[in-house]
């Protein structure tokens, strides 16, 4: 994956699920040995959303956070990530802030490829 790409896919994530970007996407790759991967971030109209791709390790490990006080389904998130790369695994929480960071909708799907495991930490709303 490289810096172009990971722009144009943020902006068409942002789009998809109905955001609005203020700033951004920033994406830089770094080469820093321990610590090589894509990193992406963007404001968004309702807070903000950063990737990060670790590609040392085989398969790679994605992390991606959605933190917004807009509407949006974890799920379809999950789908479009696994549509738009070869994702082997995907675990996330779906976390609410007013509520004391209680797990609201959280999950894990896995499928049997070669390419991205992905972590998603939380997506966040307030």
């Amino acid at each position: 994956m490289d810096e172009k790409y990971l722009t144009d896919w943020l902006k068409d994530f942002i789009t998809s699920i109905n955001m609005k970007v203020l700033m951004g996407p920033y994406v830089i790759y770094h080469d820093v040995p321990g610590n090589r991967g894509i990193t992406g971030a963007a404001i968004i109209e309702t807070s903000h959303i950063v990737m990060h791709v670790w590609d040392e390790v085989n398969p790679a490990l994605m992390q991606f956070d959605v933190y917004s006080c807009g509407e949006f389904d974890p799920e379809v998130i999950c789908k479009k990530i696994r549509k738009d790369f070869e994702i082997t695994k995907i675990e996330y929480k779906f976390l609410n802030r007013e509520t004391g960071l209680v797990d609201l909708k959280g999950g894990f799907y896995k499928w049997n490829t070669n390419a991205f495991t992905g972590f998603m930490p939380g997506f966040v709303h307030c």
